[in-house]
């Protein structure tokens, strides 16, 4: 239709009032993207949408909220602890505490969650059984005076949500937080002393568990490794010196991406580890009930995968095909613990995952010793300090003395990597010595982000380029079993995952309940014969504010034919279907 003057009409547009303040600031139309608009984004400065939820008027906005697995009783306890400021975890001694009244609830629901899973570990006296819930109350100590550790808190606990939710928007929360603690670790690198030794550490060690591509974590662990030497002469001190002691990084540990050939010979004695590992996991699965079964057949077809591919010959290929296992070990010890059928067979399901990590190191040499093995083998030896425990216990019985002999595998494991990370320990100190370098300055960093701090904004790409490489598939060298049902690893859970869920969860009853007892296992044989305080089985239905999981695997996350699914497409935030984490610029730490 022409216009007043004969020309073209002017095209209509629609304003808004519902932009942020920090675009209605700056005269910017803001795309009013929840919980933080690209523009803030882009900048790296925080957005006021992070303090409220979405607006209920608008049934997209509604639809694209993140999901925190709210609950009516979560939504009182964080009003209260927001208008308050009184820790409602005060059991977990976080000291000095941060200032929580200046957090968005938002934040605050992040922190709730970690701290929660925290919590209820600790009641139970499980939370040394898994690889973070012990450190998590330090880690929140230091983030009172270290803002950067925060958000690497933060964006922690937002990756576990979305493991659970399996939430874009959730996902986006967890690397918005990442950015801004990569860079906020860039800046107390720059003044790196022993007043912030153990925030730098608290930070690289949080960042590198989160991070999905090999580059990046290199590049944390390599840092990692520099501010431990750095901190040689004052690491007794550090509130991290028994973690410190169990993690064995070597100064001459190099994290480069050099080739390996791998021999018909060695590929071999592969294939046999493999080969013993999946007897062993065959051998214990019809002693479980579900969802335990569920989760050693989800390992054994893991192990299978990896006899059916092609053998990594460099460190980048062995972080690729690890990532699946390691990503496990973080999530399925706090949803087993936390679920409420907790006994004996619990920790035998939690003892195989850590056991399997130990297996795997001849296969995985240059990358599974710091990215797998030494993070489980403490929690690895607690589980058999346990276990030992039941052969004098008043309740021993033939049914836990099967479940003692079921723990020959993951005991040969422990042995075999202690062993053998004592005596690589000899040699490198025999050959190396005692680093001595200046603890007030680490030399050794270039430690200069520039750029890769501004791609951290909206436009930060995620494509598989940067993401683990996926498995290659090749015909097998060796006969093997049944093959796999599914082209996927599904990803079942339980306990902590949906004790947040609504009732109207996509998530359906699974088809044996967690609360059923193992076959043919007495429901008196539970952890708390063994001093460790979990309630026996129970059939008893879950209430309406428990809805128990179905095996949803985890959509484009674990496929071994392509790269994450094939799913290339960039979505919110830079996401292109990736699991939760994000990339660290891989020139943090050179």
């Amino acid at each position: 239709m022409a216009g007043p003057g004969g020309g073209p009409s002017r095209r209509s547009h629609t304003k808004s009032r519902k932009g942020c303040k920090t675009c209605k600031r700056r005269h910017i139309r803001c795309d009013e993207t929840f919980p933080q608009c690209r523009n803030c984004t882009k900048h790296q400065v925080r957005c006021d949408y992070m303090d409220g939820p979405a607006p209920v008027d608008d049934a997209m906005r509604v639809s694209a909220q993140p999901n925190l697995l709210w609950t009516t009783e979560i939504e009182r306890t964080v009003d209260a602890w927001r208008q308050s400021g009184v820790f409602p975890f005060s059991e977990l001694q976080v000291f000095p505490q941060p200032q929580w009244q200046s957090m968005s609830k938002t934040d605050l629901r992040l922190i709730y969650h970690v701290a929660n899973v925290t919590s209820e570990l600790q009641s139970s006296r499980t939370s040394n059984l898994s690889l973070w819930t012990d450190l998590m109350p330090k880690f929140l100590s230091i983030a009172a005076s270290h803002s950067f550790v925060m958000h690497a808190v933060l964006a922690f606990s937002a990756n576990h949500l979305a493991w659970i939710s399996q939430s874009p928007e959730t996902r986006q929360i967890a690397f918005h937080h990442g950015g801004i603690a990569m860079k906020g670790l860039h800046q107390a690198l720059g003044g790196f002393s022993k007043a912030n030794a153990d925030a730098v550490l608290a930070a690289s060690l949080l960042l590198s568990w989160q991070s999905m591509d090999w580059r990046g974590w290199a590049s944390l662990m390599t840092g990692t490794k520099n501010v431990l030497m750095a901190m040689h002469a004052w690491r007794d001190e550090s509130i991290f010196a028994d973690f410190i002691s169990q993690q064995g990084i070597s100064p001459a540990q190099h994290f480069t991406n050099e080739a390996h050939f791998v021999s018909p010979e060695v590929r071999q004695e592969h294939l046999s580890i493999l080969q013993r590992v999946q007897v062993a996991l065959q051998r214990v699965q019809p002693y479980l009930g579900e969802p335990e079964a569920r989760w050693i057949d989800q390992l054994n077809v893991y192990v299978q995968r990896l006899r059916t591919t092609n053998p990594p010959q460099t460190p980048e290929e062995q972080f690729s095909q690890l990532y699946t296992l390691r990503k496990w070990l973080f999530w399925v010890p706090i949803t087993l613990l936390s679920s409420r059928k907790r006994d004996i067979y619990t920790l035998l399901v939690l003892a195989h995952f850590y056991a399997v990590a130990l297996a795997l190191v001849p296969i995985f040499p240059d990358t599974a010793p710091p990215f797998l093995a030494n993070m489980v083998l403490f929690p690895l030896e607690e589980i058999v300090k346990i276990i030992n425990t039941y052969q004098t216990s008043p309740t021993y019985s033939s049914m836990a003395q099967t479940a003692i002999m079921m723990m020959d595998f993951p005991r040969e494991a422990l042995n075999n990597y202690r062993v053998q990370r004592e005596w690589t320990q000899q040699q490198l100190d025999t050959q190396h010595g005692i680093p001595n370098q200046s603890p007030y300055a680490l030399e050794t960093l270039n430690l200069d982000l520039g750029n890769h701090i501004a791609e951290y904004g909206y436009s930060q790409s995620l494509s598989p380029a940067f993401a683990p490489s996926p498995l290659h598939l090749s015909p097998p060298t060796m006969p093997t079993g049944n093959a796999p049902r599914s082209p996927y690893l599904e990803v079942p859970r339980s306990g902590v995952d949906y004790a947040y869920s609504s009732a109207g969860s996509g998530y359906s009853t699974p088809m044996g309940s967690p609360g059923a007892p193992s076959p043919s296992i007495p429901s008196s044989v539970t952890l708390s014969s063994a001093g460790v305080v979990l309630p026996a089985p129970s059939v008893a239905t879950a209430g309406p504010s428990m809805v128990l999981p179905s095996y949803k695997q985890e959509e484009d996350a674990f496929s071994f034919s392509m790269a994450y699914g094939g799913n290339t497409g960039m979505g919110m935030g830079g996401y292109s279907g990736i699991p939760g984490g994000f990339v660290a610029p891989a020139t943090v730490w050179t």
